[in-house]
């Protein structure tokens, strides 16, 4: 029986355009997903929109346009996102639709009839942008490192979540949860030596949002909304085996959010993989930055596999330098040169030599073992590297055999065999090109075909 498997990216926030950190995250969750289905797990697949924070709202009113009919529109570009770029989600959760409002209301009152949601009084440091409550240990040179912009001092009445309460379980939790080890310790350093403070789970004095059950006067925090998530779309497949998310919401996700479940008794997520940011010589890519790349016009301009490609080649747990001239470069020198060279030089001597059937000795130079070690650490650039040796290994074995002089039947075999392996390993990263191949190298009369990768020229 197929085991299941519930994998989640973080939902993102409306208030403009996808930049490539969303397609970034996309596209790491689509290939865990597709990994995970050939290996014969039962995936469901779960994105979508975070609608109800108050920046959302502050960005429609700066357009001029009602909230509800801007957060459709930009909701609806994350679906054109995930569309374009072939990523295969099961299910796509808006923030503002009833069943997810319904679910957040449910667990906010269960939390508050246990006695862990509070009344009083908060002062304190607010990032808009990060939609959370700052200390001065957060911030560098008084801003918010995230953002780079200096919080609001804000003042007011709310209800707080008991969050203290469960410092000692978390620290016992987040020991197997948080991969890379480098942002486990980071949070294991915050829960061990800083003061854990109760989260306030309210704001008031907002015409947007989700309403509070237990007092109209009050909408319910976004971040204590917005995680919940991951529950309201489950259809049925909690707990998550794996949330992807960026390393700017690690905490929420393994402190916060872990708090909420052990509060109402859910079972706990699995793992929590915190990925870096894209950078753009050396700057993070974001939005409150300015300085974007567009992943829809990147896709409309050179293919989804080119794109996917270029953005899973970079490092999945540190920071990475990406840019339109990287995809480029490694569509040309690895997608065009290397594999796509291969499949068409194979393909063209099968077509006027043939193949006779024999052991394949090529296929034990690919390190497979090691390549299913990286996908199963979720160290998905380093599987590429490993499946990309094998190519060139490949390419060699072309050189150095000079099957266009030999006409070596045998050795065309282990080559076509040899192909139909690595496109079935690079299905999670490049599913329509490795699709193609496997199709063509599985037919019964083989042919070279049109160029898979054409060479963008004229850069």
């Amino acid at each position: 029986m197929a085991k299941k498997f519930y994998v989640t990216t973080a939902i993102d926030y409306v208030n403009a355009r996808p930049h490539i950190g969303h397609a970034f995250e996309k596209v790491l969750a689509d290939a865990l997903v597709r990994w995970r289905k050939l290996k014969g797990d039962k995936v469901f697949f779960l994105t979508g929109t975070d609608e109800n924070a108050q920046k959302n709202a502050i960005a429609a009113k700066e357009k001029g346009i009602p909230v509800k009919k801007f957060v459709d529109e930009n909701s609806n570009l994350f679906i054109q996102l995930c569309k374009k770029l072939n990523v295969g989600y099961d299910d796509f959760i808006r923030t503002t639709e009833e069943r997810h409002k319904k679910v957040a209301q449910e667990i906010f009152k269960k939390v508050y009839n246990k006695g862990e949601i509070y009344k009083g009084n908060y002062k304190g440091l607010y990032c808009e942008g990060c939609e959370a409550f700052l200390t001065e240990r957060n911030l560098v040179n008084g801003k918010c490192p995230e953002h780079n912009k200096k919080p609001t001092q804000l003042s007011e009445e709310a209800y707080f979540f008991k969050l203290s309460k469960y410092r000692n379980r978390l620290i016992k939790f987040v020991e197997n949860y948080i991969v890379p080890n480098s942002r486990k310790k980071e949070i294991l350093s915050r829960l061990k030596n800083e003061e854990l403070r109760d989260l306030c789970v309210s704001r008031t004095g907002l015409d947007w949002g989700i309403d509070s059950p237990v007092d109209k006067k009050f909408k319910i925090y976004v971040w204590f909304d917005a995680l919940i998530n991951y529950v309201s779309g489950a259809n049925g497949n909690w707990p998550a085996d794996v949330h992807v998310v960026g390393k700017g919401i690690n905490w929420f996700h393994s402190v916060i959010w872990p708090a909420i479940l052990l509060s109402i008794g859910y079972e706990l997520p699995k793992k929590l993989i915190v990925h870096g940011y894209l950078n753009l010589k050396g700057q993070k890519i974001s939005k409150s930055l300015g300085n974007i790349i567009d992943p829809i016009e990147l896709v409309e301009k050179y293919g989804a596999d080119a794109v996917r490609y270029s953005l899973l080649r970079c490092s999945v747990f540190d920071d990475s330098d990406y840019s339109e001239e990287i995809l480029i470069k490694r569509y040309n020198g690895e997608l065009a040169n290397k594999l796509g060279n291969l499949v068409s030089r194979v393909a063209g001597l099968i077509e006027k030599i043939g193949v006779e059937k024999t052991e394949n000795k090529l296929i034990k130079k690919l390190k497979l073992k090691q390549a299913e070690k990286f996908f199963e650490n979720y160290e998905f650039d380093k599987a590429l590297n490993t499946i990309f040796a094998f190519i060139d290994v490949c390419n060699e074995y072309v050189q150095s055999k000079k099957l266009w002089e030999t006409k070596n039947k045998k050795d065309l075999f282990e080559l076509k065999e040899s192909i139909l392996k690595i496109a079935e390993l690079l299905l999670p990263f490049i599913p329509k090109s490795a699709e193609k191949i496997k199709k063509q190298f599985s037919a019964k009369r083989i042919k070279k075909g049109e160029v898979l990768f054409k060479k963008i020229k004229n850069v």
